[in-house]
């Protein structure tokens, strides 16, 4: 009797912006878009410019894995299931996007945060669905 075919485990990421790419020597990254008519630039896909109200030339591009603390709350209380206290986060990237995430890496108090400082994007597999593939999500580390 001949076995079934196995399905191949996959990592999937938690939201459509973050891009897993298939070759290992390439670091994920946040996907953005760039207008070509105006330049400006956001977090994810867009169907048009909300700057210059283009509907044609939009760019997916690739945002900086490096950014600045805006601004952060300490949270703790939450959800059933999700551990407290931790840091959630707005980050300034360089193309002039935010976006809100987690801190991770350092303990959630106040003396150990400091606005404008230098974080870094990583990810890490945080749960398998039902499927058995790694959901993939990005936090952010002091640089």
């Amino acid at each position: 009797m001949a076995e079934a075919p196995t399905a191949q485990k996959t990592q999937k990421p938690i939201v459509p912006f973050l891009r897993l790419p298939e070759n290992p020597s390439e670091q994920p990254y946040l996907a953005g878009t760039r207008c070509k008519t105006c330049g400006a630039v956001y977090l994810g896909a867009r169907m048009a410019c909300s700057k210059c109200f283009a509907t044609e030339g939009l760019d997916e591009i690739k945002l900086s894995d490096k950014g600045e603390l805006h601004v952060f709350s300490i949270v703790h209380q939450s959800a059933p299931g999700v551990p407290t206290p931790y840091v959630a986060a707005i980050v300034d990237l360089p193309e002039g996007v935010s976006v809100r995430c987690n801190i991770a890496g350092v303990e959630p108090d106040p003396k150990n945060l400091k606005f404008g400082m230098p974080v870094q994007m990583v990810t890490e597999a945080i749960r398998t669905d039902r499927e058995g593939n790694d959901v993939i999500a990005f936090s952010f580390r002091p640089a």
